[in-house]
């Protein structure tokens, strides 16, 4: 059973930030590359949920790597997937407050 993926705005827009930063720095091949990847990890992820691993301060709330430079956070509530964030990796420890 696949669950139906409901995505945040802060989620939405980390997204729109990530792909922009990656069409700038390494043109669109780069964009669509991580979009891809993106796009079959929520895919694979909506099928078995128990694929991230929980968060440090929140058992409910779970994390899954995308790319060696993100993760994303999530929570399952009833039939639903709901995707809070994408963090990047490489930004201050501090700001990810799941961790």
């Amino acid at each position: 059973m696949a669950y139906k993926i409901e995505k945040t705005k802060e989620f939405l827009k980390n997204v729109v930030t990530v792909l922009e930063y990656r069409e700038k720095k390494w043109g669109m091949r780069s964009a669509q590359k991580f979009q891809t990847i993106l796009d079959t990890k929520l895919e694979r992820l909506s099928k078995e949920l128990i694929a991230g691993a929980e968060t440090v301060k929140n058992k409910e709330i779970r994390k899954l790597s995308i790319t060696s430079h993100n993760k994303i956070y999530y929570k399952v509530v009833k039939d639903k997937m709901i995707i809070m964030t994408l963090f990047e990796n490489k930004m201050n420890p501090k700001r990810n407050r799941y961790e």
